[in-house]
């Protein structure tokens, strides 16, 4: 087994804590000028996600980050003018399209792998990549339906040949029409200088993980592989060419890497304070939510109703720098509803109404109801503190 590096620089957990969220973009002023493509392009990759509670994940992502920018602008700025596309990273991810030349080794491991046990009927991709060729962009609606009442996933032949196409970067997503794919041939969609598959694997996973270093600023081997979904074995291959320094940082039980430009200010700045969503990068690490915050965080959108703890979708309070709370939201009407809201202490209280308050505008509410708190105080303080 090769041994690590001994780390260049050592760092308290509150310096850990601190670089980590501005390299988050939640320390420091936020940036207006760069708007949402400046945070998509800072983070490298934004989760896509079907919940839609206040908002959609990759809009909450921008808002917390940004405040109150429109929801209709968010989306322009993801999907207009060619300025990104969806694929695999995380999860389903919004990425920014300079990225793309990095998922080569993706692609190609997709196109080496077996084929799902499912065998397409004779002839369907090649249709489908003809009909985006002479009609394109197009759903799968478009394209002859995306529903089969067969076996996987209930998708029909054309859905399954469109998204292998996906997987195998002949086709790309190029935005999100009511939530379809909208699907596009790579070779229209995406720049000449970046349609290639020429950075080999080595390349690729290198760039892939001094980029997500660069987004988290300082984090384990599991916490930068993860980023990008990336295994363990694949980091350890590259991360010595990465430029990352290796870090201790106390309190940490693993070995840590940092992105040097982190390392050479410290970070200044006023905090946000801010709901977040569950599948924001900050928080979606929950090991790394709580190495670093000390706060236990767990999405129980899937968890039986009799089992859950916080609610439904409940998202995280940031304030302070800190995560001191949590809240499952609704809307009734122009309501925004607390249906739950958990607090780590009563100081929690001011932060988490003034967050309510601030996400309720956004959403065009004009009132919020706090239904349920920990205790009846908390209920009542907290009603209190928005009227």
């Amino acid at each position: 087994m090769t041994s690590l590096p001994l780390p260049a620089v050592e760092l308290s957990a509150d310096e850990a804590r601190r670089i980590a969220l501005r390299a988050q973009g939640f320390l420091g002023a936020p940036d207006r000028r760069g708007g949402v493509r400046g945070v998509l392009r800072h983070l490298g990759a934004v989760q896509l996600d079907t919940i839609s509670v206040l908002a959609r994940s990759h809009e909450l992502v921008a808002y917390a980050r940004l405040g109150a920018v429109g929801r209709k602008a968010v989306e322009e700025a993801y999907w207009s003018g060619g300025h990104a596309f969806e694929y695999w990273s995380h999860a389903a991810c919004v990425l920014p399209i300079e990225e793309w030349p990095h998922f080569a080794f993706r692609r190609r491991a997709y196109r080496a792998r077996p084929h799902w046990n499912h065998d397409l009927p004779q002839s369907t991709y090649e249709q489908v990549i003809k009909q985006l060729r002479a009609e394109g962009p197009l759903t799968a609606t478009d394209l002859g339906g995306a529903k089969n009442k067969g076996e996987w996933w209930d998708w029909s032949a054309t859905k399954i040949a469109v998204e292998r196409a996906l997987m195998y970067g002949e086709v790309v997503c190029t935005e999100r029409r009511g939530w379809k794919r909208v699907y596009d041939l790579a070779e229209r969609a995406i720049p000449d200088a970046l349609l290639h598959d020429d950075l080999d694997d080595t390349e690729c996973l290198r760039r892939l993980v001094r980029l997500a270093g660069q987004s988290l600023g300082v984090g384990t081997r599991t916490d930068i592989a993860d980023y990008h979904r990336l295994k363990g074995e694949q980091f350890d291959a590259v991360v010595a060419d990465s430029g990352l320094v290796p870090v201790a940082v106390r309190g940490w039980s693993k070995p840590a890497w940092a992105d040097p430009q982190a390392l050479a200010s410290a970070p200044r700045g006023r905090h946000r304070t801010t709901l977040l969503s569950p599948f924001d990068s900050l928080v979606w690490e929950r090991a790394r939510a709580e190495r670093i915050f000390g706060f236990t965080h767990r999405l129980e959108a899937y968890v039986p109703k009799p089992r859950r703890i916080h609610g439904y979708f409940a998202m995280p309070l940031l304030s302070g720098g800190k995560l001191i709370g949590r809240v499952d939201p609704a809307r009734e009407g122009r309501t925004l509803v607390a249906k739950q809201v958990s607090l780590e202490s009563p100081r929690a209280v001011g932060p988490m109404a003034e967050a309510l308050r601030e996400a309720a505008q956004w959403v065009n509410c004009d009132a919020v109801r706090i239904e349920r708190a920990g205790t009846p105080q908390e209920t009542a303080a907290l009603t209190a503190a928005l009227t």
